[in-house]
Formats: C-alpha cells, structure tokens, sequence
C-alpha cells in the first residue's frame, strides 16, 4: 500500500461507516484504533496487515474518527487470542474465510496454469494470487506462504513447458537442435578441425546481430534465416504461452555456454533452443524488414547527394538572375496595385522571368532524370542480386485491398526472379497504378509501350517500403512488422485483470475518464499558476483567430553531447 496519502483520499478510503462503526462498540483504547485498521485495511487490500503496512497519515485520519490517541497504536498486540478474534470478527463481516490446504493447492495449480504462461514477473504472480484470493472470497496466505506457491506455480509450470514442448517437437528437429550444442569427437591429426568450428561457429552467429548497413549484411542474414528455418521447429510450437514467456527462455539460452546446456536435462536443453531459434528467427525477419527499408533508403539518398553535387556547376545561370529577381520583388511592393504588364516588364523585361521559369524547369528534370539513372546504375550493378534471394526468404501478406497492386507487383518479380529478359512479357499485367509514380513512368515504359524490369522493380521496392513502414503489408513470422492485428495479447479476453493491472489502468472507463480529466485539470492548473507568478519559462495566452491560444517559445539550442 502507498505511503502517502492526500486528505480527499483518505476521507475516501479510511472513513468508517455506520456498519462498520457498530463492530467497535465494545472496544476502546488501542484495541478500538487497531481494530478500525484493520477492518478499513481488509476492505482496501483484500488482505490483511503487518504493523508496518499501515500508513501512517491513516493512523492519523482514524484515530480522528474513533476518538482515540493516535500514539496508542503502537500497543496494538499483532499476536494472541484478541487479533485472532478480530480477524475472525472481521471475516465475517467481508464474507471471507480462512484459506485451507485445498486453497493452497488450487491456487497453485491456478497460477501455473493461466497466469505463468503470460507472466514472468513474481510482482505480477504475487498480484494475481491476491486478486484471485479476493475474487473468491479467501483470505489470501501470509506473505512467506505467497512467495512458497508462486515459486511451486512457477516449477510446475516449468516442468510441463518443457514437458510438451519437448514432446510437440519432431524427430528431425530434436537431432538438429542437439547438434548445434554437440561437440564432436577430435579429428586425427593432419584432418584440420573444420567440423567443430562449423558446430561452434552458427550457435555464436546464431546468437549475434546484423552487421552494418550492406548488401553482404542482407546477403548474411538470409542465409542464417534458411539455417534456422531447416531446423523443422513446428508451427504453433508455443502457441498458448506469451511472447514475453518464450522471450525470457530466449534470454536465458542467450546466456549459456555449451557446458551450461550439456548439464541441463534435455527436456530443459531442447526447450532452451527451440526457444532461441524461434525468437532469434522472427528477429532475423524483423532485421532483413530493417535491413530492406533502409538499404532503399540509402541509395536513394545516395543517388540524390550524388547528382546534385554534380549539377552545383555545370548548369548556365540566367546572368544577373539575383538583380533581376529583386528587381521585380520591389517593383511588385513599389506598384501594388498596378498590372504585371505595366509594373514588372519595364523594370526587369519580358523576357527574363520567361528565362528564370525554363531554367528552374530545366534544372528539377534534369535532376530527376539524373537521380533515376544513378538509381539504375547502383541498383544493376549491386543490389539487384540480393532482391531474388530477399523474396523468396520473406512472405509478404496485406489486410488493405488498397495495396493488392503492391503485393501483385512483388508476385510478379518473383515470377522473373531467375528470369534474364529485359523486359516483362507483354501477356503479364503489371501493376503500374499506386506502384510506378507519375515522374518515373517515363523511365519504366519506353516508346514502344514495354515495361523495362530494372527501373520497374526500383519503383516496387520504394513502394513496398512506404507500405511496410505503414504497416499495411506485413511479414509472416515476423514480430515487429507482423500482421497488426496480433498486436493485442491473445489472452486478453481471458486474463483481463492481469493486462490491465500491467498496464495500471483502471478496467471502468467512467474511472479512466475521471481520472484523465483530474490530471489534465491539474495539470492546466499548474499552468496558469506558473504563468501569474512568472516561472512559466515563457509560455503566453495569444489570441489566434480570435480564440485563447497557448504559445510556448522555441527550445535553445543544448550543446553537443561528448559522446
């Protein structure tokens, strides 16, 4: 329970009504302020206290309403016959009872059942045992006998994870699972040691990440994904266990060497690695997503960097363009209301502001076609060889009708992936619409009306990564760009109460909103003080189109950080 308290809350919480006010007719002293406690601390917690659980701004607030010296509450005896009869005094007035040896084994049975599949925490298994005592109407087991259930909840449902997992996995996936932590026999001499390194070799790299930013990155990354893949683990192996459960065996296995696993029995030993391999296969996923969107991004900049510092010289500027240009600006301020005809073309000439409009025009095409054949050429010429592999790696799906043409386009330069031809077929129907833009079609469709493959798939990868980063297309297996839908937990329905205490949210909304309301209240309270004392750092109430409007300054400048 909290230690501090506000008087609105404590007025709330602590204040005795008229039921509960008769239970302390016959008690007086420090037995009438203990009692009051703890009756007041039953109905908060579920639970009841130790001397130290109480806080002390209650102790306060209570002995205010029963009449007693809040000093007396230190005689309270925590022990006896008296707390005893109290604490049965006050089941009765709940409707609680005692937990029995039952109560004990059913809610361990309970905890390893619904909530360690979903939680790893012991501050979470410790709160869902006390909710669940509440819910039920069973006074909770003390605190030392909470911690013994939910480290046997926690064995048990050890015990039957490794159990089934082992037992969902197939023949072939178990002896490729162990080879990855076998040590082979030691070669003759003069055979060289290849085999061990091998073995040893992928376990590490399994467990590294990408490395920088590159074709041969991607290239990598690929060939570690098919590796896992070939391990055979099944679909659907962890299916009824969170992702944040499987996570912690990832992490775990993450940290063991090849002793750690060999002294492990193989229930837990096979378990460890399928959890490794299947966390770490949709992180790879994740990273070639990563990986494809910033590689296309790169070379577009780089493209664009490049063409534009070479056209910084070799375009002819209109002479005397800068003269010119404020020239007009000031007759356009001089002659406000007099005609262009009359105002600017005496000043400056017909002719020159025509010259100013064809070299803009001439400049912004020619660095579009030349940004388009930098593209091409990088693209052809390196990464292009990596886009084959990439497709057949990755399975794209999307939920938005809107992006068919984008997922139709990516089928298509699968189907030519092997493929030498210049150009698709002219019986292939190509997705230009929502795929090629309207600046690169003249580079995709040459006169004679055939769709160019290159400059094709260019349009298609910049198209594919606008949508994946909107998460309209998403990746199978994957667990950042997965399908959008899978967001939410898939025992949400069921284990409600558990998410939303993780979340400390309220599950009324009338008490979200109040909530809500209160702090932002507050919170513009705080702001109109700060601002009628002038420690608001700034901040003004303008007028913006006749309506009160906040106006922050712009932030200064931070100094560059050393590191």
């Amino acid at each position: 329970m909290r230690g501090e308290w506000e008087l609105e809350d404590l007025i709330e919480c602590w204040t005795l009504d008229e039921a509960e006010a008769e239970l302390l007719a016959n008690k007086s002293g420090a037995t009438r302020l203990g009692f009051a406690l703890m009756l007041k601390y039953f109905e908060l917690e579920g639970r009841f206290p130790r001397r130290e659980d109480v806080p002390k701004a209650a102790v306060d607030y209570m002995a205010g309403q029963v009449k007693v010296n809040a000093t007396l509450f230190a005689e309270y005896h925590w022990s006896g016959s008296t707390i005893e009869y109290h604490r049965a005094q006050i089941r009765r007035f709940h409707g609680f009872r005692e937990p029995t040896v039952a109560d004990e084994d059913k809610l361990t049975f309970w905890l390893a059942d619904e909530i360690c599949p979903v939680e790893t925490s012991r501050e979470r298994l410790r709160a869902a045992l006390l909710a669940r005592c509440r819910e039920e109407r069973t006074e909770p087991p003390t605190p030392k006998q909470v911690e013994r259930l939910a480290g046997a909840a926690e064995a048990l449902f050890e015990r039957e994870f490794t159990t089934s997992t082992t037992r969902d996995l197939p023949a072939s996936a178990v002896a490729a699972l162990k080879d990855l932590v076998a040590v082979p026999d030691p070669e003759p001499e003069g055979e060289g040691k290849a085999g061990t390194a091998a073995v040893r070799s992928f376990l590490q790299e399994l467990k590294e990440d990408p490395g920088p930013l590159q074709l041969e990155t991607l290239l990598a990354e690929i060939v570690k994904l098919e590796r896992v893949k070939a391990i055979g683990l099944p679909e659907g192996l962890f299916e009824g266990v969170a992702e944040k459960v499987v996570g912690v065996w990832r992490a775990r296995a993450m940290r063991m060497y090849l002793s750690d696993f060999a002294a492990a029995p193989e229930p837990i030993r096979l378990t460890l690695l399928a959890a490794l391999c299947w966390v770490r296969k949709a992180e790879m996923i994740d990273g070639l997503v990563e990986l494809l969107i910033q590689l296309v991004h790169k070379i577009s900049m780089r493209a664009e960097k490049k063409v534009e510092n070479e056209l910084s010289g070799e375009f002819r500027w209109v002479q005397g363009k800068h003269g010119t240009l404020a020239r007009l600006a000031q007759a356009a301020l001089d002659l406000p209301e007099e005609l262009v005809r009359t105002a600017i073309y005496p000043v400056v000439g017909t002719a020159t502001p025509a010259d100013i409009v064809a070299e803009a025009k001439a400049n912004e095409k020619e660095l579009r076609t030349r940004v388009r054949v930098k593209l091409r050429g990088s693209y052809s010429r390196h990464y292009r060889r990596g886009l084959p592999k990439l497709l057949r790696a990755l399975d794209f799906h999307c939920n938005n009708t809107a992006f068919q043409s984008v997922m139709d386009a990516l089928k298509l330069l699968e189907r030519y992936a092997d493929s030498e031809a210049v150009f698709y077929d002219r019986a292939e129907t190509v997705p230009i619409k929502h795929v090629v833009p309207e600046d690169w079609q003249e580079a995709v469709v040459d006169e004679r009306g055939r769709i160019e493959r290159i400059p094709y798939e260019l349009c298609v990868l910049v198209a594919l990564r606008k949508a994946i980063r909107r998460r309209e297309i998403w990746v199978e297996g994957g667990k950042v760009w997965r399908n959008p839908e899978a967001d939410l937990p898939a025992d949400f329905d069921d284990n409600r109460g558990v998410h939303y205490e993780a979340l400390k949210k309220p599950r009324d909304p009338a008490a979200f909103l109040a909530d809500l309301q209160c702090r932002h209240t507050a919170a513009l309270d705080r702001l109109e003080t700060a601002m009628r004392k002038g420690t608001a750092g700034g901040v003004k109430i303008t007028r913006k189109k006749g309506e009160p409007w906040i106006r922050a300054p712009p932030l200064v400048k931070q100094e560059e950080p050393t590191g």
